[in-house]
């Protein structure tokens, strides 16, 4: 397996079992395919439930995360809220990667929708590989920082990228969140839509309707 620059990818890593997956949507293996990435210590049966407020027409993959966490899952070990571990994430990446070519090869339009941990973890799967997907929603959390992924100037060219946060999150470190939404604006080179308000670590009302509206975009 490659990635879409051609540079080779490893299989699914055998540590990690194949992943749980919750559904909704399109049954039409050519529709777009939605994943929906939940937060640390979560799992698929409680972001799957997103798929109801997002557009109909895409098939809704919601993806159990491979490590055991606080009765839940998370995407990688890390150094602490918002750090990964680099070769945790290089791992868990390529796991998820593993199991996506087997239900979307190449030419079928992948979205990634990821909320709090799982919003670090889509910005890896951007940055490791910007030219694979259709879009990626990073939903009140942070690029992951540090933790080998290339973040480099306009490393995004082009990429179509979905940022919420809220200017009341106190989950995530203030300086991450902030490291996040200035690489996006000046140095990433995204196609950008941002949304930014006065909640918390959470979805608002305002929020979801940009995030809806972007989507419907990205999957018509």
């Amino acid at each position: 397996m490659t990635t879409t620059d051609g540079a080779p990818r490893p299989r699914m890593h055998p540590e990690f079992p194949a992943p749980a997956v919750a559904t909704r949507g399109s049954a039409d293996p050519a529709a777009p395919l939605v994943v929906l990435l939940h937060g640390r210590g979560s799992d698929e049966q409680q972001i799957i439930g997103l798929a109801d407020a997002l557009p109909a027409g895409p098939e809704y993959a919601a993806v159990r995360a491979p490590i055991g966490e606080g009765g839940g899952y998370a995407w990688f070990a890390n150094r602490g809220i918002g750090r990964p571990v680099a070769q945790s994430l290089r791992e868990t990446t390529d796991w998820f990667r593993g199991w996506l070519d087997g239900v979307a090869p190449a030419g079928r339009p992948v979205v990634l929708v990821g909320f709090s941990g799982g919003a670090a973890f889509a910005g890896g799967l951007l940055l490791d590989d910007p030219g694979r997907w259709a879009g990626v929603a990073v939903l009140y959390g942070t690029l992951p920082f540090d933790a080998g992924m290339p973040i480099t100037p306009g490393r995004l060219a082009g990429a179509p990228v979905f940022l919420a946060h809220g200017t009341g999150d106190t989950v995530i470190p203030a300086d991450l969140l902030a490291r996040t939404w200035e690489y996006a604006h000046t140095g990433s080179g995204a196609d950008l839509t941002a949304h930014r308000d006065g909640g918390g670590h959470g979805l608002t009302e305002g929020a979801l309707a940009a995030l809806d509206t972007w989507l419907a975009a990205r999957t018509a």
